[in-house]
């Protein structure tokens, strides 16, 4: 459902909507004024109502966002929505919704932002005398392929623009929508200029639906890969982010089903919970794995020196310490016994160039 003017925020609850990862809604940090559950006095229990995905449009300016950091791959990156309705509960990018007035917990995971021109504001910026081609990034923050681009489609009409102009582009992604885009993919992929990440942080789908509640199973992610894969275009396994005592177990299985599927590299992440993730996932793990809860946390706090995050250059993404050290070896490993890359297919920019307009004169060459 799409609005145009702003509505009175979601109510703070205790406890997880249905279909929602967050099972709570605190009002965002840069909030004059703050809300808190407060109990009613009654004890009947009453079901939440389900809480309604919401749609708003952004006219943007600029869409390319630049980074200098030293713990990226990539110095720019796109992101066609604000917010991300997958709702993963450990998602980095969720205080990001705090500098719109919103809530990092259900507002993040219902209330997102559509940036319907930004293809063609990336036309204008990539048009600009003096710019560098260098792969952009999308989707470094939120899904690009989220369920809103089914109809929205401003992901398909950003990879139209970059394929026009043969500027090459990384996907990092959980939405097997993807697949849609093969059209577009697969000869920018032939011409050296596209490769794509699936992110698989499970092999487990109960534990999927809980944590990551509105994104693909990870049956359906391993087709997408092997779909991209089969297509030409080169694939990433992304198993991230890694969560000591819950899922790390689990990283030989998931390189070996991707390398099964077809991927060629892969990477693993750490989990980090920077500002309003750290409680958010308290809390989750309070309500779906109270058994595992104190150990989970208490490895998150060995790997980031005492405490929930480390926002440190360099160790913020792995971690610090014996667990992370293992962690590391073990990836190596599997790789290498099962023939993945660490680093992704570099990607050309010396096609990159004005596509005709009509009119343009003809080369002769």
């Amino acid at each position: 459902m799409a609005e145009d003017s702003p509505r009175s925020p979601l109510p703070v609850q205790s406890r997880p909507a249905p279909g929602r990862a967050a099972g709570g809604n605190e009002t965002g940090r840069f909030e004059a004024h703050s809300l808190e559950p407060v109990h009613d006095g009654w004890d009947i229990v009453e079901d939440l109502p389900p809480v309604r995905t919401e749609v708003r449009d952004e006219a943007p300016r600029r869409v390319i966002t630049r980074n200098d950091s030293p713990d990226l791959p990539f110095d720019r990156s796109i992101n066609p929505y604000r917010g991300c309705e997958h709702g993963c509960i450990y998602c980095y990018a969720r205080p990001t919704h705090a500098w719109l007035g919103m809530s990092a917990g259900l507002d993040f995971e219902s209330r997102l932002i559509a940036r319907p021109g930004a293809a063609e504001a990336l036309e204008r910026e990539i048009a600009a005398r003096g710019y560098v081609p260098r792969a952009i990034a999308l989707g470094s923050n939120t899904d690009p392929y989220q369920p809103v681009e089914r109809d929205r489609g401003i992901t398909r009409a950003i990879l139209e623009v970059l394929s026009a102009w043969n500027h090459p582009v990384t996907i990092v992604t959980k939405g097997a929508l993807i697949e849609r885009d093969l059209d577009i993919l697969a000869p920018m992929a032939e011409r050296g200029l596209a490769h794509a990440a699936i992110s698989i942080t499970t092999l487990d789908a109960a534990l999927c639906r809980a944590m990551e509640p509105r994104a693909p199973s990870p049956l359906r992610r391993l087709r997408a890969v092997r779909a991209l894969s089969e297509a030409g275009v080169p694939v990433r396994v992304s198993a991230s982010p890694m969560i000591p005592a819950l899922t790390d177990h689990e990283l030989e299985g998931i390189l070996g089903a991707a390398a099964e599927a077809g991927a060629r590299a892969a990477s693993a992440i750490a989990l980090r919970l920077p500002r309003e993730v750290a409680p958010l996932f308290r809390d989750w793990l309070d309500a779906h794995a109270p058994d595992r809860a104190a150990r989970v946390m208490g490895r998150v706090r060995e790997l980031h020196g005492g405490r929930d995050y480390d926002p440190e250059w360099h160790t913020r993404m792995t971690g610090q310490g014996v667990w992370a050290d293992l962690l590391e070896r073990r990836f190596r490993i599997a790789c290498r016994r099962l023939g993945l890359s660490s680093r992704s297919v570099p990607l050309r920019t010396d096609l990159f160039a004005r596509p005709p307009r009509p009119g343009d004169q003809l080369t002769l060459i």
